[in-house]
């Protein structure tokens, strides 16, 4: 494989945490700027649910995990930065696969406990190959109505 291990996920900052400046200026110990650092509400562990959408369709491609580090690259490089949770490292989507996720854009909710990565998705999105994580994994339904 080739992404680098890497430590576990800083602490997370704590909201509100006093910064140097406003503006662009940084939370102690993320790489965010303070106004992005601030707004997320991590898990335990200091993670982030990312959900990763095909820009053009709108697809519903697949969930991963992201600390500060990893949305800071996410945002920086030009693409898709996970952490692993269960290799405890973080890793590029398609530096193995070649299945490259090339970001377009990346947006918070309002809650600030999820993420919308949206993609230019080259190949499969699963690594079981198929094009989401998503495909042909549906549960019967009652189906609702608005009406």
């Amino acid at each position: 494989m080739s992404e680098q291990p890497a430590p576990s996920p800083a602490p997370a900052p704590t909201a509100g945490a006093p910064s140097s400046d406003a503006g662009d200026s940084l939370l102690p110990g993320s790489p965010l700027p303070a106004g992005i650092a601030s707004a997320l509400k991590r898990d335990g562990a200091g993670l982030v649910a990312a959900i990763v959408q095909q820009f053009d369709t709108n697809e519903v491609l697949m969930l991963g995990w992201m600390d500060d580090e990893a949305l800071n690259r996410t945002m920086t490089t030009g693409r898709v930065t996970f952490y692993s949770r269960s290799r405890q490292e973080y890793w590029r989507k398609g530096d193995t696969s070649g299945h490259v996720q090339w970001v377009k854009s990346v947006a918070l909710d309002c809650d600030g406990d999820a993420l919308l990565v949206r993609v230019d998705q080259v190949g499969a999105a699963c690594h079981t190959g198929t094009r989401t994580c998503f495909d042909g994994r549906a549960f019967d339904v009652v189906a609702g109505s608005a009406s």
